[in-house]
């Protein structure tokens, strides 16, 4: 049996981008972990300012200009920009007296160099301003992008399911 005398480099060169494709996918995993992470705090942000009702607060995790869509529950269709969304927001916070409650589950973020997603099941409390309570269960993703090494939202989109029978939301569903 002969053998090569290139063998040798051979097991090694192979070895080495064995070595290296580990070492990258571990690098990767952990620029994953890490970037999941500053999107968790960035959200965690937002449902601080959002409880709050702190407008300014909830609109600093969005990107500026015409980077945003909003796909939200009332109309329009869409949001288009900062500046929409914004109002939006104001136009929903003034429906209520106090501090509105917050939660989310289901949560999942995925998050990769340079976008990243979110995606939950989020429930909104709180007394509107007729003295009523609201109390709704929604589904929520939102996109994110790093723009100028910051994690900002570019992109809401909130739903609730429709019962076709009717032709409307089921705002009552629970998980």
């Amino acid at each position: 049996m002969r053998t090569s005398k290139f063998l040798p480099l051979f097991v090694i060169v192979i070895g080495w981008f064995a070595i290296c494709a580990h070492a990258q996918t571990a690098s990767s995993r952990k620029t994953a972990r890490a970037n999941e992470a500053e999107v968790r705090q960035v959200l965690e942000r937002w449902a601080k300012a959002f409880r709050a009702r702190d407008l300014d607060g909830i609109m600093s995790v969005y990107a500026p200009g015409d980077a945003v869509i909003g796909y939200d529950l009332a109309p329009p269709l869409q949001y288009r920009g900062n500046a929409a969304y914004r109002k939006d927001y104001a136009d929903f916070l003034a429906q209520y007296n106090g501090p509105i409650d917050f939660e989310s589950r289901d949560v999942r973020i995925v998050a990769g160099e340079d976008v990243a997603f979110y995606h939950a099941l989020e429930r909104m409390r709180g007394t509107l301003k007729s003295g009523e309570k609201s109390d709704m269960w929604i589904r929520a993703t939102s996109c994110l992008k790093k723009i100028h090494g910051r994690w900002l939202i570019v992109h809401d989109h909130l739903s609730v399911p429709a019962d076709f029978e009717t032709g409307k939301a089921a705002m009552d569903l629970k998980p």
